[in-house]
């Protein structure tokens, strides 16, 4: 359910009460950065998994779990 043109109305009005028209768009201007700076690090954690997943060699993981296997049976014998 979306708020309708009153209720952002009435959201408006109550920030410019709360905070001054002159404080509106400092704040808006903060919050601006804020949101840029938690996309540009969600995007540099994404590049850093990347990363490491490039550099991982996996080629050798299927032998390991099958060393495993061996393992855990030979212990259930």
């Amino acid at each position: 359910m979306a708020p309708g043109p009153i209720q952002i109305l009435l959201i408006i009005l109550l920030v410019l009460i709360i905070f001054g028209a002159g404080r509106v768009p400092h704040i808006m201007e903060n919050l601006a950065k804020g949101i840029n700076s938690f996309k540009k690090g969600l995007k540099e954690g994404e590049n850093d998994l990347k990363k490491i997943g490039q550099d991982t060699d996996f080629s050798d993981a299927d032998g390991a779990s099958e060393k495993k296997s061996k393992v855990k049976a030979e212990e259930q014998d």
